[in-house]
């Protein structure tokens, strides 16, 4: 494992504002067109300011540039049945399983502008998680050979980014209180842990709210930002609906 989190010095401050936006359960493909709208809004302006959308996700299945069919653990019939999507996307990673009670983090930043690189960034927002994971009093690491973040029982969370015109998009899956079926449905990580959730390593349930705010804070920390603009939705986001296996 990696030396602590709190090793990592934050950005100095700057003058960039961090737009957060809290969305509540959103479909997954209605969640990627928002972003790519924002990731081309955000490189078409000259500040260092960025945008993070947090939200869950209905049931389903991600497969990114490193992954294939083969990580997926149950078959096309079954997944059908579950009603579970399955999206091949551009970013980095291999096949993740999503779910209510997993937080979805999507950060849009600029890095040239905050003259940040691709291996920082990673380490800056796998950090950020990490030091609220502790504020839960939950054990929490990066890995310098593994994307994502581990506690004692296994990955918490997956990590899988993608760069465009130097804005990042796609970002990180935190398992909170996520199923553990859902878990099981897509091959381990590389180095061969199994994936757990927050809620698993505590007694106490989560207050997702608690998290919310936590994370907001040490993502501001981690890059600079001493200014937050939290909002409830937003406004170009196209809501839709779709019926969801209650039992997967």
């Amino acid at each position: 494992m990696s030396s602590p989190a709190s090793k990592t010095v934050a950005l100095p401050p700057h003058a960039g504002t961090l737009e957060v936006h809290l969305l509540g359960l959103v479909d997954y493909a209605s969640l990627l067109g928002l972003q790519e709208y924002l990731t081309y809004e955000i490189s078409g302006q000259s500040g260092p300011s960025g945008i993070l959308l947090l939200c869950e996700h209905p049931p389903l299945i991600s497969v990114g540039r490193e992954g294939k069919s083969s990580d997926i653990l149950i078959d096309e019939d079954q997944r059908k049945r579950a009603e579970m999507p399955l999206h091949w996307v551009s970013r980095g990673g291999g096949a993740y399983p999503h779910g209510p009670g997993q937080l979805a983090l999507y950060l849009m930043l600029p890095l040239d502008r905050l003259n940040v690189g691709l291996a920082d960034f990673r380490r800056r927002f796998e950090t950020a998680v990490c030091e609220s994971c502790r504020e839960l009093k939950v054990p929490a690491k990066r890995h310098p050979d593994s994307p994502g973040v581990w506690g004692r029982g296994g990955q918490l969370a997956f990590f899988g980014a993608s760069v465009r015109s130097w804005v990042t998009n796609h970002g990180l899956f935190l398992n909170v209180s996520i199923s553990p079926d859902l878990l099981k449905m897509t091959t381990p990580n590389p180095i061969q842990e199994r994936a757990t959730s927050i809620q698993a390593q505590r007694i106490q349930p989560i207050q997702m709210p608690k998290l919310r705010e936590s994370l907001i804070r040490t993502i501001s920390n981690q890059f600079g930002y001493e200014m937050t603009d939290v909002s409830t939705g937003h406004p170009l986001l196209k809501r839709t609906t779709r019926r969801v296996a209650v039992h997967v």
